[in-house]
């Protein structure tokens, strides 16, 4: 069906959240697509990611923002609050995460951090895990009583329950624009950035609970050859004793890292991937202006 630019609703839709509150999960249901990397430790995201969704008249153009950090001061740390920030002041709609039954100072640091004015889409995630069901309903009366919030919707991304009514309050608040993208796309970023992505998702999946926060991904080379893709990574570590950790005995973590990264890859790109991975220590790179930007972040 065609629509015309005049009946056409599109818009920037920003994500945000304390670290660990299901922001990532959230968007890779709503595009439909994994773009977003996931693990069970809190700030795995550290870049900010479009997620595009168009349907009927409106495209939603989602962006997963790092967790507000509020306990750590590197480098890496202030541009990831930073990307936040930045995100905030383009955004046209704001969805705040949260978990079921739980909202904690860090949640309120992050309501607080917002600018005047916005009153974001309120998602409580996770409404799976609250048995019985009834026992949300004190909780939705207690955050509607904070007369913060301009719609209150119960979700679980990972059930994929309340996505429509989640995406139907998004969309009375887009703006009545031109969509900014083709639509079949979902996003705007390029295989190589997902290439890095996913494969610091298996570190955060098959490290200890500590050492993820103290590696990178740096794509040295990514060329396609043909239907393949042939990719050359490096894992930089903070420290000499973390490398033999991320390499295992006999190479087997690191075997395993990019056995898992490779499988992913080749279902998103749809192609043969050959990964070659190697792990070299950059002392400090997290408070390393230079290595940040050279790994996409912004200053």
């Amino acid at each position: 069906m065609s629509i015309s630019p005049e009946e056409q609703r599109c818009g920037t839709v920003a994500i945000i959240g304390r670290p660990n509150v299901g922001k990532s999960t959230l968007i890779n249901h709503l595009v439909g697509q994994k773009l977003s990397i996931t693990s069970r430790k809190p700030q795995t995201t550290r870049h900010r990611i479009k997620g595009i969704l168009t349907q009927d008249h409106a495209q939603f153009v989602f962006v997963d923002t790092p967790g507000i950090q509020t306990k750590h001061a590197n480098a890496l740390h202030r541009a990831m609050n930073r990307s936040v920030l930045t995100t905030l002041a383009e955004t046209d709609v704001v969805v705040m995460v949260i978990e079921a039954l739980k909202f904690n100072a860090d949640d309120q640091r992050v309501l607080d951090r917002l600018p005047a004015g916005i009153k974001p889409i309120l998602a409580i995630n996770k409404i799976d895990r609250v048995h019985p069901r009834e026992r949300l309903l004190p909780f939705l009366a207690q955050m509607g009583a904070l007369n913060r919030f301009s719609a209150i919707v119960p979700i679980s991304a990972q059930k994929e329950t309340q996505l429509a009514p989640l995406l139907g309050e998004i969309q009375l608040q887009l703006p009545l624009a031109e969509w900014m993208y083709e639509e079949n796309d979902v996003t705007d970023a390029n295989e190589r950035f997902f290439a890095a992505e996913f494969i610091r998702e298996q570190l955060f999946r098959l490290l200890g609970d500590e050492l993820p926060y103290a590696v990178t991904v740096s794509i040295e080379s990514f060329t396609i050859e043909g239907t393949m893709r042939r990719i050359q990574a490096v894992i930089l570590v903070d420290q000499d004793n973390q490398k033999p950790i991320v390499i295992g005995r006999d190479g087997e973590k690191l075997k395993e890292i990019g056995q898992r990264a490779r499988l992913d890859l080749e279902k998103l790109f749809g192609s043969k991937v050959f990964l070659e991975l190697w792990v070299k220590v950059k002392g400090g790179w997290a408070d390393d202006e230079r290595v940040l930007k050279s790994l996409g972040h912004e200053f």
